[in-house]
């Protein structure tokens, strides 16, 4: 019943809200080391609400087992051209962003099996981790160029671990948004990710924040997720988003339908956290 109610108030909410484009385009990556906390489903749902609310959005997928062009719908067999071709061939990356079916201000940089080999291929390249930085920025120039309209967002998605594609995504973007399971293990991972942030900032990017902490799989009937979320919250009062993602079944099913769950199942406990997350997002001043 206490979700019944959450869920209605927060549809009522969402009726109102309005989804403000920021003053130039935000580039986000989407960082965890550890696996399984939704990485890949906050990219996703994030970047279609987003999307829904009239932004115009690239996701990025930088994670070989290509997960979110998977939950988009998008071809990443081996043959397509992919953002592994954007790292270790220089590709431009208007050559191999598709658009995402079903939401027209979506598109996605897809994630191929040959992506898996790009951690030993870029070690001998030149400007190594700058590679994604160097790719977006051109990608905006030519899009300009083309007239096509600015974009508002670019998601990256990222492996879980913290080798020479997750430092490409951080050295590419301004900020770093969290996900993070709400159990013990969580909070270990993230004084190691918080770390290695850090050596990012001093050596390879001196812009880069932690703008966003995202609670998700949170289970309100848990005492062990209340504990974990006061936690977080205490530890980083400004970062942590008021949204949490519930544990939810449709967030998982959703991808193997190619959709997100806002497509999927559109009043869903997941779908409306995430469109509340989204425009939580939005309101949040950039860094």
């Amino acid at each position: 019943m206490r979700e019944l109610t959450r869920d209605h108030a927060r549809r009522k909410q969402l009726e109102k809200a309005d989804f403000r484009p920021p003053e130039t385009t935000r580039v986000i990556t989407v960082a965890n080391q550890k696996g399984g906390v939704g990485k890949t489903s906050t990219a996703v749902n994030l970047a279609a609400a987003l999307s829904m609310g009239g932004m115009n959005v690239l996701v990025i997928d930088a994670d070989p087992q290509g997960n979110t062009s998977t939950a988009l719908n998008i071809e990443h067999h081996a043959e397509v051209p992919s953002i592994y071709e954007v790292l270790v061939e220089s590709a431009p990356l208007i050559d191999v962003v598709q658009d995402v079916p079903d939401l027209e201000r979506l598109s996605c940089a897809p994630a191929t099996i040959n992506l898996s080999g790009a951690e030993i291929e870029l070690v001998s390249l030149v400007a190594r981790e700058n590679r994604l930085r160097n790719a977006i920025r051109d990608y905006l120039e030519a899009r300009d160029e083309q007239g096509l309209p600015r974009l508002d967002y670019v998601l990256i998605d990222c492996p879980p671990s913290l080798g020479l594609l997750t430092v490409n995504a951080l050295v590419a973007a301004r900020e770093v948004l969290i996900p993070i399971q709400a159990e013990y293990y969580a909070l270990e991972g993230l004084s190691l990710l918080l770390n290695n942030i850090d050596l990012i900032r001093q050596h390879l990017n001196p812009e880069l924040v932690v703008s966003s902490i995202m609670l998700t799989m949170y289970d309100a009937r848990t005492r062990l997720a209340a504990q974990v979320a006061q936690d977080v919250r205490d530890h980083f009062p400004d970062q942590t988003l008021e949204t949490s993602i519930p544990r939810s079944v449709r967030i998982s099913e959703a991808p193997s339908y190619g959709q997100t769950v806002l497509t999927y199942d559109p009043g869903s406990s997941g779908a409306l956290a995430y469109r509340a997350a989204a425009h939580e997002l939005t309101i949040r001043p950039a860094p």
